[in-house]
């Protein structure tokens, strides 16, 4: 392929704040999406799609920053095929050193019978738009959505369309997640043997997860002649999720005798980007999660261990400290002081200044006098906790009884706007009776989707970290909180799912939900 330089790189498309935003419950703030949109230039990321602009003002404005602060990826906006889609788009990413317009549109026989479009008349608007925001921009990748279900002749004839009428990337979809990797490898090397033009493009793969083989389907593409590969931060993304970034790129580190082909990602930080999205999210990653689960580099049975005294090569492939773990347990308790505190920190992703480490070392302090030893999980939910968006309701006290003898009973005080203000109510436990005395102090019509507990290391005094989702009138927000008492972590992270949903509804202006516009035509 002409438009790549070197034919053993893999060019990494992140869509973590497009597609993987649209995990249902997964929207990101304003901030949020600055944030991580950063920390994907920061590790190499070539290609960031930053969201889809014509979605909402809120969406156009968040790709049009990231846009403007992009230091050294490629920022991309999301298009539909028509002219009102694609002028929004290049409006977002035209202020980027480098940008991209992608435009899609369902090829398939399932998708062309929803616009009632005959094969000609899509062929015709393919060309249209393709043309247009070519001329617009000179990047400009386009995608025939549901690819791996178009038939082969129509898939063949829109690809060399879109090319003709410039488009310089060629995104395969597989958007259904229905292939299997024999066939994606088949698919891409047949497209780029016969099309006319595919020797001057880069031919891209994006996988969804729906049989559990998006990473083996991305790189079996590659194995076909693709050289970009679409992906998200832990796999995030509709339905069972995506190409998982971290998964790709770890695998054609890890095998390279086999896989020959490069990335520029910088390993070392995937597992603090990893943590990040899965906070901002409200996704937590399951432990057995290949690379960054929490069980990735832990060693239980005695075989194993005995192996890994020996030469850990007996059982782990990669090192953790290719992927930003420290490796070692650097044991911390109440007699550790503020030096050892922020070399742990350091050493796990995070960079505190002197204040904030005060902070910290405040509730450090305080969990420690509950815990024998704090481990590395505890100091990561302790940086995650009370992630609260505003200051509009604060925990100030609570007090919580139950048992055998009735109902729980939960008196709390919250902080409103400054004023303290208490309530006691009953409930089916303790956390029943917490959240109802919450919602009698700020009445709401929230309705609670889930809520989760998980312990963050073992024993009884364990911190429990508890997440939290909330939906209300369409707009859901997640929090998350941790705490050796898992009623208190409840409350803390109701509280912040609380403070969020009255962020996004002072902020929402006009134009701004994004319900206006349907993700079901999203590739």
């Amino acid at each position: 392929m002409t438009n790549v330089t070197d034919q053993d790189r893999v060019l990494i498309f992140d869509t973590t704040l497009r597609d993987g935003e649209q995990s249902p419950g997964a929207t990101m703030t304003h901030d949020e999406k600055l944030e991580i949109a950063e920390l994907l230039d920061d590790m190499g990321v070539d290609i960031i799609e930053a969201g889809f602009p014509i979605a909402s003002e809120g969406d156009f404005k968040a790709v049009s920053e990231i846009a403007q602060r992009a230091k050294n990826a490629r920022i991309c906006g999301l298009a539909r095929a028509n002219f009102a889609d694609i002028d929004r788009c290049w409006e977002a990413v035209k202020h980027a050193e480098k940008n991209r317009i992608h435009t899609f549109i369902g090829t398939s026989p399932l998708h062309r019978a929803i616009p009632n479009l005959t094969q000609d008349e899509m062929a015709e608007k393919i060309h249209e738009t393709v043309s247009h925001a070519r001329n617009l921009c000179e990047d400009v990748q386009w995608s025939p959505m549901d690819a791996t279900r178009t038939e082969w002749d129509y898939l063949c004839r829109v690809i060399e369309i879109a090319i003709k009428a410039g488009a310089t990337t060629i995104n395969i979809p597989d958007t259904v997640g229905y292939t299997a990797p024999a066939e994606s490898a088949d698919l891409i090397r047949r497209l780029i043997e016969t099309v006319p033009g595919a020797d001057e493009v880069i031919f891209a793969t994006h996988c969804h997860n729906d049989l559990g083989m998006a990473t083996a389907n991305a790189l079996a593409a590659v194995a076909g002649g693709a050289r970009q590969i679409e992906c998200t931060i832990n796999g995030l993304g509709e339905r069972a999720g995506n190409t998982a970034l971290e998964e790709v790129v770890m695998a054609l580190r890890t095998r390279n005798d086999i896989m020959p082909w490069k990335t520029g990602i910088d390993t070392t930080k995937i597992m603090h980007i990893s943590r990040r999205v899965a906070t901002v999210s409200g996704f937590p990653v399951q432990f057995n999660k290949a690379i960054v689960g929490k069980n990735a580099f832990a060693h239980e049975s005695g075989i194993h261990q005995d192996g890994m005294l020996k030469n850990r090569e007996n059982f782990e492939i990669m090192r953790p400290e290719d992927i930003g773990l420290s490796g070692t347990s650097l044991p911390l308790g109440k007699h550790s002081g503020r030096a050892a505190l922020r070399d742990k920190l350091e050493t796990l992703g995070y960079e505190v200044g002197d204040n904030q480490l005060k902070d910290i070392f405040v509730r450090f302090k305080e969990l420690a006098d509950r815990k024998k030893e704090v481990f590395d999980d505890d100091l990561i939910a302790l940086m995650s906790a009370d992630d609260a968006t505003n200051d509009h309701l604060q925990l100030v006290s609570m007090k919580v009884t139950c048992g055998t003898g009735g109902q729980a009973e939960a008196t709390v005080e919250l902080e409103v706007d400054g004023k303290d203000v208490i309530a006691t109510e009953h409930g089916d436990g303790p956390v029943d009776a917490t959240f109802k005395a919450i919602r009698v102090i700020y009445p709401n019509k929230a309705h609670l989707q889930l809520y989760q507990v998980h312990a963050v290391t073992e024993g009884t005094d364990a911190q429990a970290t508890v997440s939290v989702r909330l939906e209300e009138d369409g707009m859901i927000a997640t929090g998350q909180s941790a705490n050796t008492d898992t009623v208190v972590a409840s409350a803390k992270a109701y509280i912040s799912a609380l403070n969020r949903l009255i962020m996004r509804r002072e902020k929402a202006g006009p134009g701004a939900d994004a319900r206006e516009i349907s993700y079901k035509d999203l590739t």
